[in-house]
């Protein structure tokens, strides 16, 4: 079966190569385009965030508290600890009263290179706040909170918050929850295993909410998927893919560790599950600006912001172009 993606030329030499699988689904949640195996089985990682959240929006956790949109969106997010980002964090703690040392994702510097040095040259801890999954633990304590449960143990997968949100994926999945592989995160929360051709029946849902007869849901991710195109960069942070892809409003996308990425789209009807083997990510924008390509994708300004993520030709620090970027995969149709 073949699995390259893309091939990393220095010269007329293959320095690199990336493998992987892809699959596409229709309207109908069945299997339109393919490479690879489209029912690999892989942690869903970071990607399951917006999922992750709906358990908080469903419950009116807007009404319960006054977070603005920014700081509803970061509950989504696998956000860079930019200053933005972390005004609107430390808004939750203190609207919701948590505090800091409440969270059990471990205490880091900020994922953004110029939020990282700063704070290293001004001698300023570590915090909890800066790791990027800061805004989904607010999220869940905030839901906690707000239903009345124990914030003690909110990450342990036999929390009732936590059963929620392997209900909500299973049912927007279309997967059985006790077929679904349990691990633990990097943050410290239950990270799900599952195949891509049900990450991208749940992404097809938020594409396509209309599917979603349960209507609380249905609300619940239709403000989701609003919300994190109107504050694109909440989610993840300057340049990256996720910013890029959101600020297209037919588009509705989240990337998790290790390779995954997932993204639907209104217009098409369509949503997309791919995973990069070996845990790459900085080749996911010409991975998906090919794929938008191969389908005929309408909006060239949406693929030419991808290629600018990962271009074609790459230059050396002097400014030499000394090598090419190819996605050489083609998507197999089917049906």
């Amino acid at each position: 079966m073949d699995k390259l993606l893309v091939q990393e030329l220095r010269g007329e030499l293959v320095e690199c190569e990336y493998e992987g699988h892809i699959c596409g689904v229709s309207y109908s949640g069945e299997i339109k385009y393919r490479f690879g195996d489209p029912r690999h089985v892989t942690y869903m990682r970071s990607a399951a965030k917006p999922i992750q959240a709906i358990p908080a929006f469903r419950h009116g956790i807007e009404e319960r508290y006054p977070f603005n949109d920014k700081e509803l969106t970061i509950m989504t997010a696998s956000h860079r600890a930019e200053p933005f980002h972390v005004q609107a964090l430390e808004a939750m703690l203190d609207k919701v009263g948590i505090g800091e040392d409440e969270l059990v994702c471990g205490s880091t510097y900020p994922l953004n290179a110029a939020a990282r040095h700063g704070l290293v040259a001004q001698g300023k801890p570590e915090r909890r706040l800066y790791h990027n999954c800061s805004g989904k633990h607010l999220g869940l304590l905030s839901y906690c909170r707000s239903k009345g449960y124990p914030t003690e143990g909110y990450a342990d997968p036999g929390h009732p918050a936590q059963r929620e949100v392997l209900e909500t994926l299973a049912l927007l999945a279309e997967y059985p929850a006790d077929r679904i592989e349990i691990g633990i995160d990097g943050c410290g929360f239950p990270v799900f295993g599952l195949p891509l051709l049900h990450m991208a029946k749940a992404y097809l849902k938020f594409a396509c909410p209309e599917l979603i007869e349960d209507e609380p849901t249905r609300r619940a991710v239709e403000r989701i998927g609003n919300l994190m195109n109107a504050n694109a960069e909440m989610v993840s942070g300057t340049g990256l893919i996720c910013s890029t892809l959101l600020k297209d409003d037919n588009i509705v996308a989240k990337g998790g560790a290790k390779g995954i990425y997932c993204f639907g789209l209104r217009k098409e009807r369509l949503a997309f599950a791919l995973k990069v083997m070996d845990g790459s990510e900085d080749k996911w924008p010409i991975i998906v600006a090919s794929i938008l390509e191969q389908i005929g994708y309408d909006n060239q300004r949406t693929i030419d912001s991808l290629y600018e993520l990962c271009p074609r030709q790459f230059a050396n620090g002097s400014g030499t172009i000394v090598g090419t970027n190819k996605a050489v995969f083609r998507l197999e149709t089917v049906g």
